[in-house]
């Protein structure tokens, strides 16, 4: 483990940076121990950093940043149980996973992400029986402010362990996890275009209609592209999509093109709404079965910045309906779509579906927009529908706020006094959102 002066950080999204005061890079426990007490005896905090696609500034620090993205791999298989590095990407794991005849029970549509950077933030995908990554933790290794190892799972200092999978990176560095995987499984999907109205008017029965079901809406059209996901045996027949229709739908239009449109938005705000209602008319109809990852997730190469509010799944027409009817009042010209999802409750204390059956609503802007007011007057809105904002994603929330939102934040508090009580591993972000 060398220890280098630092260089400016940058997320994914560019909307945080930062000028650490050195850098580190581990590839063993061992070098995270050693890097953690360097940081103790330099009298700096420490925050690691994998893929940096959140896009809060969780992972900014103007100490001493340590890269986890070489502990990376599977270390152990014991039957349904897969134990990685905390800097495994996600798009690693179908190919790791696959000799073993596993796959992850459910994941998002981005898969850029480290799986400790995943599950510390909440990262989730849809599916009304589903959670997020994070419960499908069942054990994980912390090296914490002291420099000890901490195994944390259901037998061992089990009482950490619901603090400690969705932990914000505020309990110490994550070294490896240990999924709970799920056999090797096909998707069979069916996207097409539907009357907004008609899938808010039946959104419960919709979004518990199917094992995934999400779907976007783009502002200043009335319709819905929904996204409806069943899952199939292994062996079932995989049936692709054309290849120059795949093309056409996954690369040419949201990524190719779409760059372009977002750019004209800049330059002429005006043009917005009619290219938004065009591209309405261009959305067709596809159906395919392939393997669970190819489904779960989309290329993504169009900078953005995103904030997502997680609320009572009951509230989402009415919220996403706010949504519509304020882009309406503000007069706003919105190019990116509203993504709305839905997440089974989990006993994880900071998890945006603690306790309670969740949808989710997420907007965009391009990463050359300035998204403030369009956020957080979202953000305002939200609140009146009990929202509780993804951590890994832009929100303007603080401690005193945060804390209503879950019955359990003290007790995480508590877990963060006892792990780390000099606050090695804080920074601004978490000053704010759990307090100093």
């Amino acid at each position: 483990m060398k220890v280098e002066p630092g260089r400016r950080w940058r997320n994914w999204g560019r909307s945080a940076e930062s000028h650490p005061r050195f850098v580190a890079q581990a590839a063993s426990v061992e070098d995270v121990v050693a890097t953690v007490g360097a940081a103790r005896d330099r009298g700096l905090t420490l925050k690691t950093v994998g893929a940096s696609h959140s896009f809060t500034s969780i992972a900014a620090t103007d100490g001493l940043q340590l890269d986890v993205g070489r502990l990376d791999g599977i270390f152990s298989v014991d039957g349904d149980l897969v134990t990685m590095g905390a800097g495994t990407n996600l798009y690693q794991l179908p190919a790791l996973l696959k000799p073993h005849g596993l796959a992850l029970e459910n994941m998002g549509d981005i898969d850029g992400q480290t799986i400790a950077g995943a599950t510390s933030t909440g990262t989730h995908g849809t599916g009304h029986a589903f959670g997020g990554l994070a419960t499908q933790i069942a054990a994980l290794t912390l090296v914490t402010a002291n420099g000890d190892v901490e195994r944390v799972s259901e037998t061992e200092n089990a009482e950490l362990l619901p603090a400690a999978r969705l932990g914000l990176g505020a309990l110490g560095v994550i070294v490896d996890v240990t999924l709970r995987c799920v056999p090797e499984f096909m998707l069979h999907a069916i996207e097409r275009p539907e009357p907004l109205e008609g899938v808010l008017d039946s959104w419960m029965d919709r979004s518990s209609a199917v094992d995934h079901f999400e779907f976007y809406w783009f502002p200043h059209t009335t319709s819905a592209l929904t996204k409806s996901n069943t899952r199939m045996p292994a062996g079932t027949p995989r049936k692709a999509q054309n290849p120059v229709a795949a093309w056409v739908d996954d690369e040419l239009l949201p990524n190719g093109l779409y760059v372009l449109l977002c750019e004209l938005g800049i330059i002429a705000p005006a043009t917005t709404p009619p290219l938004n209602r065009l591209s309405e008319k261009l959305v067709a109809e596809r159906e395919v079965t392939d393997g669970w990852h190819a489904v779960f997730t989309s290329p993504r190469r169009v900078r953005f910045r995103e904030m997502e509010y997680a609320l009572p799944r009951e509230n989402i027409p009415a919220a996403l309906r706010a949504v519509r009817e304020l882009i309406e009042r503000r007069g706003w010209t919105v190019t990116f779509p509203v993504e709305v999802r839905v997440a089974a409750p989990d006993e994880n204390w900071l998890s945006t579906a603690y306790g309670r059956d969740s949808g989710y609503i997420a907007v965009h802007r391009y990463y050359r927009e300035d998204p403030t007011e369009y956020f957080s007057e979202i953000e305002a809105l939200m609140l009146d529908f009990e929202g509780r904002p993804h951590w890994g994603k832009m929100h303007y929330r603080d401690a005193a706020s945060l804390r209503k939102a879950y019955s359990r934040f003290d007790d995480f508090l508590a877990v963060r006094d006892k792990l780390d009580p000099d606050r090695l591993f804080t920074n601004d972000y978490l000053k704010r959102v759990l307090g100093a």
